[in-house]
């Protein structure tokens, strides 16, 4: 009995690695991201007909985790429509997807298709369903929480369906902690500081590439540009900023003191 446990164990190892081996980097095409340290690491970029995994560090980072996923999908999709399978769940409790939100990261709402469901194991489904159809450039499956019909074998299933159509998958988790799958990347991803500038600051991501099936791991500081829709490095505002006036310090200190004194004598 135990032998043939054995024997079952070593046949499923087998067919595992032989499963992850049918997707070989140098015969995947692959989309490059812009960031040219992050398309270094990925060996030109993300695979696509891939599974790829983006994470939110904390809740509070859904808009951040939700913005990156929109930027790579939208990379990925190369101009074609992109089906948005989002838990009602989600919506509750991170907010709706803003169409004008996709307008201003230089994405054409137009060619966003959003789908709402009941719940998990639904847009498990659905997504599956819209990753079976070539016309499609990418998939955004959008879950909160743990949800147990993830599994590898759900994870699986994704990734046969994205490469035999060759429409990219790109998960979106928040409020969950990252399990064993399929996926060629895993990013967390949390909002960085956008640089001081007198225009309004583009988008501005802390990604980390925590999963890379073919590669090594890292971690950048990435800015979107909204206007050629790829990631980049972060641009510092090349104007001269007046430097302050050498004796403002002092006389500052001495103001200070004066009313400080006035508050004083006042009270007194």
């Amino acid at each position: 009995m135990a032998s043939a446990r054995m024997s079952t164990l070593a046949f499923l190892q087998g067919a595992i690695s032989r499963l992850e081996a049918q997707t070989l980097p140098q015969e995947s095409e692959r989309v490059a991201l812009g960031h040219a340290d992050a398309d270094a690491t990925l060996q030109g970029g993300l695979i696509r007909g891939a599974l790829h995994e983006v994470f939110a560090r904390q809740t509070r980072q859904s808009p951040a985790a939700t913005g990156f996923a929109a930027g790579i999908a939208g990379r990925l999709a190369k101009q074609r429509t992109l089906l948005w399978v989002r838990q009602d769940f989600v919506e509750w409790e991170a907010g709706a997807l803003s169409m004008s939100g996709l307008a201003e990261l230089g994405l054409d709402p137009r060619r966003l298709v959003l789908v709402r469901t009941q719940d998990a194991e639904a847009a498990l489904r659905v997504a599956a369903d819209g990753l079976a159809c070539d016309a499609l450039g990418a998939v955004v499956l959008d879950l909160w929480g743990e949800v147990r019909a993830f599994d590898l074998v759900a994870s699986r299933k994704l990734t046969l369906a994205a490469q035999s159509s060759g429409v990219s998958c790109v998960m979106l988790r928040t409020s969950a902690e990252p399990a064993v799958s399929t996926a060629e990347t895993r990013w967390t991803v949390q909002a960085a500081r956008s640089p001081l500038r007198p225009e309004w600051g583009a988008p501005v991501f802390d990604a980390e590439l925590v999963r890379n099936r073919h590669g090594q791991t890292g971690q950048w500081i990435m800015e979107w540009n909204c206007d050629e829709c790829l990631f980049r490095d972060v641009a510092a505002y090349s104007q001269p900023v007046a430097a302050a006036p050498a004796d403002r310090p002092y006389p500052a200190q001495v103001v200070a003191r004066r009313e400080i004194a006035g508050l004083a004598r006042r009270a007194g």
